[in-house]
C-alpha cells in the first residue's frame, strides 16, 4: 500500500481523560501552526481577487465598529461566512429567577457559528483527506494527579488560577490545561467557576480544594 503524503497534517493529543486500557484519549489537532496575517490577506486579495489594496482591511474594521454597535442590544449577525452574537454568564449557581440581579451577568465573548457555506468551501478542498504526522506528541511527561493537585494549589496562591499557570505547574500543554479546567466547571457540582478578566480567563474553586 503506497505511503499517503498529501492531506490536512495533523497530530494526536493526550486529552484529559483516560480510556479504558487507562492511557489517555486521543483528540487530533491540525499540525501546522501557520498563521496569517490580516495584512497577507489583503496583499493576496489585492494581487488575485481584484481587490484595491487595504479594501479587506477596511471591510474588516468596518464590519467590527458596525456590528458591534448592532449586537450591543444583544442581536445575533448574520453573515456569509456565519452568524455573531453576544455570550453572556452569570456568576455563581441560581435555580430562583427573583434571585438574580442584573449585575450577576457578564459578557462572556462573542460567539461564531460559521455558516454551511463557510464549512463547505473548506470541506471541498479538502479531497486530499488527512495525513497523521505523528501518533502521540508529549511536550512534557503525561502530568499526575499529584501534578494536578499540586498544580492547582500553586496558582491558588494569587488567588486564582489562569490556563498558562496552570499549564506550567501541571505539565499539559497549553490545549490541554483549557480544556481540564473547563471541564471542572460544568455538571451540578463543578469544581471551579470561570470570570473573564480582559481577554484571560480566571479560575476559583466553588468549594475548597
Amino acid at each position: 500500500m503506497p505511503r499517503k503524503k498529501k492531506g490536512m497534517k495533523f497530530e494526536l493529543l493526550p486529552r484529559p481523560t483516560k480510556g479504558e486500557d487507562g492511557k489517555p484519549l486521543l483528540y487530533p489537532h491540525p499540525a501546522v501552526g501557520r498563521k496569517w496575517s490580516m495584512r497577507t490577506l489583503d496583499e493576496f486579495c489585492n494581487k488575485y481577487r481584484g481587490m484595491s489594496k487595504g479594501e479587506l482591511t477596511r471591510v474588516f474594521e468596518a464590519f467590527l465598529d458596525v456590528a458591534a454597535g448592532f449586537m450591543e442590544d444583544g442581536s445575533r449577525i448574520e453573515t456569509p461566512i456565519g452568524s455573531f452574537a453576544p455570550k453572556l454568564k452569570i456568576k455563581g449557581d441560581f435555580s430562583d429567577p427573583a434571585k438574580v440581579k442584573h449585575d450577576d451577568v457578564y459578557f462572556a465573548g462573542i460567539e461564531f457559528i460559521p455558516s454551511k457555506r463557510f464549512n463547505q468551501e473548506l470541506e471541498d478542498r479538502l479531497d486530499e483527506g488527512f495525513l497523521k504526522v505523528t501518533d502521540v506528541k508529549y511536550d512534557r511527561p503525561e502530568p499526575s494527579e499529584t501534578n494536578v493537585e499540586d498544580a492547582l494549589q500553586r496558582c491558588l496562591q494569587k488567588g486564582y488560577i489562569t490556563i498558562r499557570s496552570f499549564a506550567y505547574w501541571s505539565g499539559m500543554k497549553y490545549s490541554t490545561a483549557r480544556q481540564w479546567l473547563l471541564s471542572k466547571c460544568e455538571g451540578e457540582n463543578p469544581l471551579l467557576k470561570c470570570d473573564r478578566e480582559g481577554r484571560t480567563l480566571h479560575f476559583k474553586p466553588c468549594r475548597q480544594l
